[in-house]
């Protein structure tokens, strides 16, 4: 009798205007963040800078239409540390401050969903790798030659699922960081770990065989490898693609399992 009587409120939903408020707040709270908006930036292109420099990096490869070392490692190399500095570190240690300071908690007691948090956050990473892959490719074509890839759209390709990987990683850092010095902490040894295996200290070559083979599946390994095929003209090596979908589906599935709103 007491439900009949009592009329039901209809369910609000946030609306295209609350989104685009939320992703705005978030771009503002990324660009307040001095060092992480840099360093994800202007790290890789002073690297790509300090190794172009080198000799043997414009020794061109046979048998790939006069493409050199440089665009088929080192570029592949510097693209790969965007996409993994921003969604192994950054977007992380923004979720886990978001957590601690009890924002998330509070999100779920309103309209706006945490998960509006999530997606915000995640345009706004993708704008801010977008920028840096921007500069890089402009540093490099413009600097020193570097040639376009030879199957562009195999390269697009290999960004977005190298993009969905890392974010994965970095969901799953923000699922098991306490506090947002943790995340940072654990974000960078999981950067490190992947790009120590994964070239970006010395060839892989030179690693022992098993660290190497590990490497070369790991997201930030597979990335390079599979971006320097596209530069190359060349079949995208099957590991590369399993370790990227690998990393996609276990990061997420685990994340979800594991991330807790407060």
């Amino acid at each position: 009798m007491t439900d009949t009587l009592v009329p039901r409120l209809p369910e609000v939903r946030p609306g295209v205007r609350a989104w685009l408020a939320m992703t705005v707040a978030e771009a503002k709270m990324v660009a307040r963040d001095t060092a992480g908006l840099i360093v994800p930036i202007g790290m890789p292109v002073l690297i790509l800078v300090m190794n172009g420099t080198q000799s043997g990096a414009e020794t061109v490869i046979p048998g790939t239409g006069g493409r050199t070392a440089f665009d088929l490692y080192l570029l592949p190399l510097t693209l790969a540390f965007v996409v993994a500095m921003v969604g192994v570190v950054n977007m992380p240690s923004f979720l886990a401050t978001y957590r601690r300071t009890g924002v998330l908690r509070r999100l779920g007691v309103t309209p706006a969903s945490p998960v509006m948090v999530l997606v915000a956050q995640a345009a706004v990473g993708i704008a801010q790798i977008l920028v840096g892959l921007a500069l890089t490719l402009g540093v490099a074509f413009v600097a020193y030659g570097a040639h376009a890839p030879a199957a562009p759209w195999t390269a697009t390709g290999v960004l977005a699922l190298a993009i969905a990987a890392m974010y994965a990683v970095g969901m799953l850092v923000a699922a098991v960081s306490p506090t947002p010095q943790s995340s940072v902490a654990i974000g960078l040894v999981a950067f490190l770990g992947m790009a120590a295996v994964g070239g970006l200290f010395g060839g892989r070559e030179n690693l022992p065989d098993v660290l190497a083979q590990i490497g070369g599946v790991l997201p930030f390994g597979a990335t390079v490898d599979a971006l320097g095929a596209a530069w190359a003209g060349a079949p995208v090596p099957a590991s590369a693609v399993v370790g990227l979908v690998v990393a996609t589906l276990v990061g997420t599935l685990l994340s979800a399992l594991w991330f807790r709103w407060e």
